[in-house]
């Protein structure tokens, strides 16, 4: 029993390490960059308030269990922004080594039911994992929306490559949110291009 806790902890520990992680989104009010785990919480309660946006056959609790786990890695790997230059390989490579050493602390059951969660999340295979994803690639651009740009301005992102890619993989999980997202996206460029 003490074992397994200690190691429990240690897991717990580990993991507030991804508060320190920056990424590449700013806050909805623009008054700094959000770390990976303040964007993790945020997708869980994405998860919970858009849930009636899941296509038949999703596990919102599951999707849960995804999204707070899906960027632990970022502690060892550190965070890729979609629009930043960076080799996806390479990448993969750090989060698969990340995530032996992280999921490696907790014990063996319980690591390898974690772990076995973060690769569905990975492979986007299963409606859970697909609406996970969605959501993942869904909350950035509405804190873009709502911060005035924030990224898409730091990495001259054009309207064109959201679309390319950000939302096919929106709308495989979410059609829905896509069909909105993409709305208000060329409002906000057509809204630019005019000043």
């Amino acid at each position: 029993m003490t074992e397994r806790l200690e190691q429990q902890i240690t897991f717990l520990n580990e993991a507030c390490k991804l508060k320190s992680v920056v990424r590449a989104t700013e806050l909805c009010d623009n008054s700094r960059y959000e770390n990976s785990a303040e964007h993790s919480w945020h997708l869980t309660l994405y998860a919970l308030v858009l849930a009636d946006h899941a296509k038949p056959g999703v596990d919102i609790n599951r999707v849960i269990k995804m999204l707070i786990l899906h960027d632990l890695v970022e502690i060892d790997a550190g965070d890729n922004p979609i629009f930043g230059d960076h080799d996806p390989a390479a990448m993969e490579a750090q989060e698969q080594i990340a995530a032996d050493r992280i999921f490696g602390l907790l014990p063996n059951n319980l690591g390898s039911d974690l772990r076995a969660i973060w690769e569905e999340f990975e492979a986007a295979q299963t409606p859970s994992a697909q609406f996970a994803k969605s959501l993942d690639r869904f909350q950035p651009p509405m804190q873009n929306l709502q911060s005035g740009g924030g990224s898409w301005i730091d990495y001259n992102v054009t309207q064109e490559m959201i679309e390319e890619r950000v939302g096919r993989k929106i709308s495989v999980g979410a059609p829905a949110l896509w069909t909105y997202a993409q709305k208000k996206i060329t409002a906000f460029f057509a809204a630019r291009a005019n000043k």
